[in-house]
């Protein structure tokens, strides 16, 4: 009996050629399966080429409602940015990815699972990590550290020589992952940090200078910390996020330029396009500032940080994740509301908050009179809160330290 593998397939340059390579090198049967993920009109044309590349058969899974629900919206609600920049785009969508594999591996009989990741990138450690955790019986083989070709020339040359159309050419050879939350954009000048990126890099949102010159508005309605409405109209997650996508996209919101440090050791630069998970996290932010009180937003920060360490890392199934998912989850009890923001030029900004939660209080806050904050009660806190430092600098005092 043949043996079989089954493939993450993209139809970009990297999968489209260990197809092939599969079949001549290691004598694979192979099951190539594509995540819809929301890339839209680039997964039209990947039946008929992965086929003809020499797959056995393609699933196209539609995955992109559990996409959002299961691992863009847990990472959202912990506020998760890696390095204060980078929305996490592509990687919790590895583990998603990782999941469905498992499972037509299963479906199928196979014993194996590929994947197209390089052996410098963090893709593979994310593939791997997801599959040992979901299914520790299955073989991994990833090609990129077992073959001969060391380059994007060399794999584009590889591909021509057997017939394979590849997105990629030597003119534009940027290595390119987009799904429905981003399109990031890594390789060729982009490798020099001294270089700006080109506007046409860009191909999602419009550059700062074809933006419009007027402002937009949006108002983002939440519930329980989840997006559930825009400008007033309820909306799925899949609707949801593509409104705002389109929002943003129009007015240069969420391009970031990010010297990140990877999880093997060596940094690397990459340009990533988010728009509409720009403004989520924007307004998400705005809410929680309004409805959580100093401490809790304050150790939720630190939360957050980790969180997105064990999601950059590959560590999605992990069980410490989940239990971050759990203080998380009750923190967000609160974060119903609504929050209005400004985009204009790249930039998006708070136009205004609202909560039923709201932990603001006019009558305290107000720099105007009032009679419910007794201004003298603030001598007695202040001499407390600084006791500590008073009685270390009578300290210094005495034993001549000063």
């Amino acid at each position: 009996m043949t043996k079989k593998i089954v493939l993450a397939y993209s139809g970009g340059l990297d999968t489209s050629i260990i197809i092939p390579w599969l079949k001549e090198n290691l004598g694979y049967e192979v099951v190539a399966m594509a995540a819809d993920l929301g890339q839209g009109e680039e997964l039209a044309p990947l039946r008929d080429k992965a086929l003809k590349s020499g797959a056995l058969k393609l699933y196209i899974e539609d995955v992109r409602e559990e996409f959002i629900t299961g691992y863009i919206y847990p990472a959202l609600k912990a506020g998760a940015i890696y390095e204060r920049k980078y929305l996490l785009g592509t990687s919790f969508a590895r583990p998603l990815i990782a999941k469905r594999l498992v499972e037509i591996a299963r479906k199928e009989g196979a014993e194996a699972i590929a994947h197209g990741a390089t052996g410098k990138g963090n893709d593979q450690v994310r593939f791997e990590l997801a599959v040992k955790a979901l299914a520790p019986e299955l073989k991994i083989v990833a090609p990129w550290r077992l073959w001969d070709i060391r380059s994007r020339e060399q794999s584009i040359d590889y591909a021509q020589a057997r017939g394979i159309p590849v997105p990629v050419t030597k003119e534009r050879p940027y290595s390119l992952d987009r799904n429905i939350w981003h399109l990031s954009h890594e390789g060729a000048d982009l490798e020099d940090p001294a270089n700006e990126p080109r506007d046409d890099v860009l191909m999602v949102t419009k550059p700062l200078t074809q933006a419009p010159d007027q402002v937009s508005y949006v108002t983002v309605e939440f519930e329980q910390g989840i997006p559930v409405a825009v400008d007033g109209q309820k909306l799925g997650p899949v609707d949801l996020l593509t409104r705002l996508n389109e929002l943003g996209s129009a007015n240069g919101i969420g391009v970031v330029d990010l010297l990140e440090n990877r999880l093997v050791g060596m940094k690397s630069r990459g340009v990533y396009e988010t728009p509409g998970g720009t403004i989520l996290y924007q307004a998400h932010s705005e809410l929680e500032h309004l409805t959580l009180d100093r401490a809790t937003l304050h150790y939720k920060d630190l939360v957050a940080q980790r969180y997105a360490e064990l999601v950059y890392d590959g560590v999605w199934f992990h069980p410490l994740r989940e239990a971050l998912d759990a203080f998380v989850d009750r923190t967000q009890r609160t974060v119903t509301g609504k929050a209005r923001m400004k985009l204009y030029k790249g930039h998006c900004v708070p136009a205004g908050v609202w909560s039923p939660y709201s932990l603001y209080n006019a009558a305290y806050a107000t720099f105007g009179e009032e009679e419910v904050y007794n201004q003298k009660d603030a001598e007695g806190f202040i001499n407390l809160f600084g006791l500590p430092l008073k009685v270390q600098a009578l300290m210094k005092k005495e034993a001549g330290l000063e």
